[in-house]
């Protein structure tokens, strides 16, 4: 069996597991309060495969909303500037600050996002996402990126530009990066030791909470910890955000 198939039927196999566990099936308050959550899916990933957390903060009376990135192979700039456009939206559309959930790639434009529109985000979560060397993930994962780059040259487009790797793209976002987070957005960076594409310690983003879970890369959004994780943060958000805002 390839791989691929494998890692498939793994992640495949979590859903029954998250779908039968506790941290799941128990809604202890609907605390959400109607706070808005935009969600992020990762490099090569599209809205769908966030569709079990989308139901999850359904349950407890979250806001979330869909990214609307296609499937996360373009420009990492073209790309900010639709989440910040998104954030306005569900700003406007909440009447409130969002929260930012971005997975793997989503993470890191999560983050890039909020240091442009801090003024439009309550909080950010950063499910395995490598802040600290996005070039430092998986050579196999670098490399498709970087083939995804000619592809762009050969006028494909919608893809990673080689602007993105080695010009003024990739050192303002670079910079942007390696900037403190601001004080008024609070983060929370999930991690695994067991993640094959995002080295742990890239993602230890030192303005973020660090949390440790036992998961792959892939099913991090299947996992119960990441969840469990999920749960106080965002009730603690949701109440004691009174910040109304105008997005603009």
């Amino acid at each position: 069996m390839e791989s691929q198939e494998r890692i498939l039927l793994a992640t495949l196999g979590m859903v029954p597991r998250l779908l039968g566990h506790s941290a799941w099936r128990e809604v202890r308050a609907r605390r959400g309060g109607g706070l808005g959550v935009l969600l992020v899916p990762g490099f090569g990933c599209g809205d769908r495969t966030l569709t079990l957390t989308r139901t999850w903060l359904r349950a407890r009376n979250y806001r979330p909303a869909r990214a609307r990135l296609g499937l996360n192979l373009g420009c990492t700039t073209t790309l900010v500037d639709r989440i910040v456009r998104r954030l306005e939206e569900h700003a406007e559309a909440t009447g409130r600050r969002v929260v930012l959930v971005g997975q793997s790639r989503g993470g890191w434009l999560g983050r890039l996002a909020a240091a442009r529109r801090p003024d439009l985000v309550r909080g950010l979560v950063m499910a395995g996402s490598p802040v600290l060397d996005p070039l430092g993930a998986n050579p196999k994962v670098v490399r498709t990126a970087r083939w995804l780059t000619r592809m762009s040259t050969m006028g494909v487009p919608g893809l990673l530009d080689a602007d993105c790797f080695s010009g003024s793209c990739y050192r303002t976002n670079a910079d942007a990066l390696a900037d403190p987070l601001p004080p008024d957005v609070p983060a929370v960076s999930i991690y695994s030791r067991s993640d094959r594409i995002a080295p742990w310690q890239l993602c230890q983003d030192p303005g973020a909470d660090w949390v440790e879970i036992s998961s792959s890369h892939t099913a991090m959004a299947l996992h119960p910890d990441f969840y469990r994780t999920l749960e106080p943060r965002l009730a603690e958000w949701a109440a004691t955000d009174e910040h109304a805002t105008t997005a603009g």
